[in-house]
């Protein structure tokens, strides 16, 4: 059984916090993984998905991470949740990979209309439909409506919110962050009394996720960035980028995952 809850996207972020703490009875996160990539469906070579599926799910289950993603079954959200598949043990729930969905893109939505009842939800939707369906492998789901249908992208304002209010949830001041066998440890995420860290994932990704990265790394405290190169686009285009410009793994707060084609 999913939760999920339709939302106006003018809601106060603190509100959403308090209902998936209070209501949903989530774990406090001790660290948000925002995973950002293609929205369409794109072929991932299998070394880059064993790396990304493995280490995302490691990485949120040795630091009791939250995973933020569109939610949707195509592109780098159908890979998270086949990742969650295939990492995450059988309590779904406990994974706590949470969709942030734009309400007028999803089909068959109105099967999902109701107040404290259960649903059943059909994840086949219409190949002709310009619309997608939701990924059943997530654990929760926030809907949002601006009142619009078929129109992508809505829910990232308030997606971006949500992950600041949970920024300022106060943590026990050392962890570890693994992924892909990699220990990170942030001089910014070992300061005492500071709040939940972010870390932002990008996979593949369209030319927008550029103003998605440069939104990440100059904000205050700035969020990292981890890009998988040899996804495709967007984190392949960073990638070369990185090669031009400095000899480090690491540009400012934007870290690259090598792998060998």
């Amino acid at each position: 059984m999913l939760s999920y809850v339709r939302v106006a996207v003018d809601s106060k972020p603190e509100a959403l916090l308090q209902l998936m703490l209070r209501e949903w009875q989530m774990e406090r996160p001790k660290l948000l993984l925002t995973v950002h990539g293609g929205s369409e469906n794109f072929i991932l070579p299998p070394k880059v998905n064993q790396a990304f599926s493995k280490g995302l799910i490691t990485a949120a289950i040795s630091t009791g991470a939250w995973i933020f993603t569109d939610g949707i079954n195509t592109g780098v959200s159908k890979y998270v949740g086949e990742a969650v598949k295939l990492f995450g043990g059988h309590d779904l729930r406990k994974r706590n990979t949470i969709g942030i969905t734009s309400w007028g893109m999803i089909d068959n939505n109105l099967d999902l209309i109701g107040r404290d009842v259960f649903r059943p939800y059909q994840p086949l939707g219409n190949p002709l439909s310009k619309r997608t369906c939701l990924n059943g492998f997530h654990s929760h789901f926030l809907l949002v409506d601006d009142g619009t249908l078929g129109k992508p992208g809505c829910q990232q304002g308030l997606r971006r919110k949500l992950e600041k209010q949970i920024q300022l949830l106060k943590i026990h001041p050392l962890f570890i962050l693994l992924i892909s066998g990699c220990i990170y440890l942030r001089s910014s995420f070992r300061r005492l009394n500071q709040g939940v860290p972010v870390l932002c994932v990008v996979v593949e990704g369209s030319a927008a996720i550029v103003s998605t990265v440069l939104d990440y790394v100059s904000s205050a405290p700035p969020v990292p960035v981890f890009v998988f190169e040899g996804s495709g686009k967007a984190a392949d285009l960073f990638a070369f980028l990185h090669k031009q410009t400095a000899n480090d793994r690491c540009v400012g707060n934007v870290y690259f995952k090598w792998e060998a084609m």
